[in-house]
């Protein structure tokens, strides 16, 4: 963090944020910055309606509780939560051998992100996920391969899940991931 202090005190950035940092190197990266008078802005973690461990361990709420904006990245899985994918399409290569069995557990929760979206005038299952994550109080950065995808995850702005959607997905997304 030292080297970090010194970006900042000379002007080459105005905030410091961190990648893939723990509870335990959040807190220390925190504390050495705050000893500085510099707030730690973001920690940038893992975070889906299939990969909750961030919500689960505390670290989300940490976040909260000392001001510091959670970045979720990967918040559609690799395209898993888009509805892209099925039984009959499943993904290829390495993204296959990674999300093939998930894709048999998976269509309950699909077709729960189905229905919500169209309660809310047909929103894609894109939009409830990147919402979702939005309603925990993170900030997603999805991927996009084209304007299209781009064009699509900004339909995920604008509009609101009820807490009890939130609710309804956090239930189906713990069905599934189950260990």
């Amino acid at each position: 963090m030292a080297g970090m202090v010194a970006c900042v005190d000379k002007g080459m950035t105005r905030t410091v944020g961190v990648s893939n940092f723990n509870q335990t190197q959040m807190l220390r990266a925190y504390s050495a910055l705050a000893r500085e008078h510099i707030p730690l802005a973001s920690n940038q973690v893992k975070y889906s309606l299939l990969d909750r461990t961030v919500e689960k361990n505390g670290l989300l709420a940490r976040c909260k509780e000392l001001g510091i904006r959670l970045i979720a990245y990967s918040p559609l899985e690799m395209g898993m939560l888009t509805g892209k994918y099925t039984l009959e399409n499943p993904p290829t290569g390495t993204r296959g051998a990674s999300y093939g069995n998930l894709l048999k557990k998976i269509g309950s929760l699909l077709k729960l992100m189905t229905a919500i979206g169209q309660d809310h005038g047909g929103k894609s299952n894109s939009q409830v996920a990147l919402n979702w994550t939005i309603c925990k109080g993170t900030l997603p950065i999805p991927g996009a391969k084209n304007a299209e995808q781009a064009h699509q995850n900004a339909g995920a702005l604008g509009w609101k899940l009820t807490d009890e959607e939130v609710a309804k997905l956090d239930e189906a997304s713990d069905a599934v991931t189950k260990s």
